[in-house]
């Protein structure tokens, strides 16, 4: 009878593997995973707060910043705490002993991995709640986009994917915080540049101000962002390594679609065409994501409205239209509300000055290069008749702005003064200066 047998009826014992939801709780515990959470809604929402005025009314300028805070500046955080954590087995010296346990090398990383991507996502998540409800009192119409809250939460995930695998690779103490400066410079550097390959950088500063992502995009960027990451895992973690090319294959098939889309990777979001007006006339239209101010553009304007009042050939409507659109005909534009500047919190800060540049508008004229650049006499007071025109309907306090040209059109009795305004609008559209009446 040899010493290794087993009495009879015995049971020889089994070796017990801890279930993979206790290890992933304890995972989640310990270490710098949980701190990932806090830093991530602090990196977020601390420069958010600083630029409060300038997205806090509208959803897709809310969303502009946000999409920006959270990649650019919360990107290479997670991959430095991913990093960290790669690199925990090599600080402890007890990398031999880790790769000893019964798991294979797959689920070890996803196990180690994974809370500080958790984490990462809940700091997150918690600072786009703290955000759009700072949005939603002021805000008009139209409502966030989903899916730019899921391709930043996606990113964040890769990253602390990506960053893990370096740790485990890069065993210096220092990766962490070179991979998170050198993370920045990559995603940072190719939003300075003009070509349509920047839009493969998933930290770039899209225009959301009135846009919105096209049905495919969510989707495309998902396996774009996500291919890469995953490949670099598959080559860390799975001894068939030539399984890496599998998503490297799929990044390739995307990227000329995402390249070539270039800006129509965003269309202009319905609820800014759609036109909320006043029922007086001349009518006043905003746009529907500005419905909130929709009030207050009309008390603006109610001084430049009633000068008008009588006036041949005075526009019946002032509308919103998208940047470089066309006016509707017999129609002037509104100017165009930048938050942070002439919109802060739903409210305009200087309702003189929006009229006035409301009369700029009315008064202006689109006009080749060669005629605004001219120097002649009749040019000139084309464009001084302009001027006068546009601080007549909206005067500016401040010394110095009253000009000749001014002086005479207020020195007008109110009959004279509509009919000479009638044959001047009725110029509105013309650049010939010989055109333009004189005052």
């Amino acid at each position: 009878m040899t010493a290794t047998s087993t009495p009879p009826g015995s049971v020889a014992p089994r070796r017990v593997r801890p279930p993979a939801r206790a290890a992933f709780r304890a995972e989640l515990r310990r270490g710098i995973a949980p701190w990932t959470a806090p830093a991530v809604a602090l990196t977020i929402g601390v420069p958010m707060i600083s630029k409060a005025p300038q997205w806090q009314g509208g959803w897709g300028d809310t969303q502009e910043v946000l999409h920006t805070c959270a990649t650019l500046l919360a990107g290479p955080l997670v991959a430095a705490a991913g990093c960290w954590q790669g690199g925990r087995e090599h600080r402890r010296r007890t990398t031999a002993l880790w790769l000893s346990v019964p798991r294979g090398r797959p689920a070890q990383v996803v196990m180690a991995a994974l809370p500080v991507a958790v984490w990462a996502v809940v700091g997150h998540l918690v600072a786009v709640v703290g955000v759009l409800a700072a949005t939603w009192p002021y805000a008009g119409a139209g409502r966030p986009s989903v899916g730019m809250v899921v391709i930043d939460t996606w990113f964040l995930v890769c990253a602390a994917f990506a960053g893990f695998v370096v740790g485990r690779v890069w065993r210096w103490r220092l990766a962490a915080p070179v991979l998170a400066a050198a993370t920045y410079l990559v995603l940072g550097i190719p939003s300075y540049s003009a070509s349509d390959l920047r839009f493969l950088n998933p930290a770039e500063q899209y225009y959301l101000s009135d846009r919105v992502p096209v049905a495919w995009f969510v989707p495309v960027m998902v396996l774009w962002t996500g291919a890469p990451v995953l490949a670099l895992v598959t080559a860390y973690a799975v001894r068939r390594r030539f399984l890496a090319l599998v998503p490297l294959v799929a990044a390739a098939l995307v990227a000329p679609a995402i390249v070539s889309s270039g800006e129509d990777l965003f269309r202009e979001d319905p609820v800014a065409r759609r036109l909320i007006c006043t029922e007086s006339v001349p009518q006043v239209c905003v746009s529907g994501l500005d419905g909130p101010l929709l009030s207050q553009v009309s008390d603006a304007l109610a001084g430049p409205l009633s000068r008008l009042d009588g006036v041949p050939g005075a526009p019946r409507r002032y509308v919103h239209v998208p940047e470089g659109g066309p006016a509707p005909a017999g129609a002037s534009v509104l100017p165009h509300h930048t938050r942070g500047w002439t919109v802060v919190r739903g409210r305009l800060p200087d309702p003189a000055d929006y009229a006035h540049q409301t009369a700029r508008h009315l008064a202006d004229r689109d006009c080749p290069l060669a005629v605004i650049m001219a120097e002649d006499r009749t040019t000139v007071r084309m464009w001084e008749t302009d001027d006068a025109v546009a601080r007549w309907l909206a005067p500016l306090a401040g010394p110095g702005l009253d000009t000749p040209y001014l002086n005479r059109l207020t020195a007008m009795g109110d009959a004279e003064r509509r009919v000479w305004l009638g044959r001047y609008l009725a110029t509105r559209t013309s650049c010939d200066p010989k055109e333009v009446p004189t005052l």
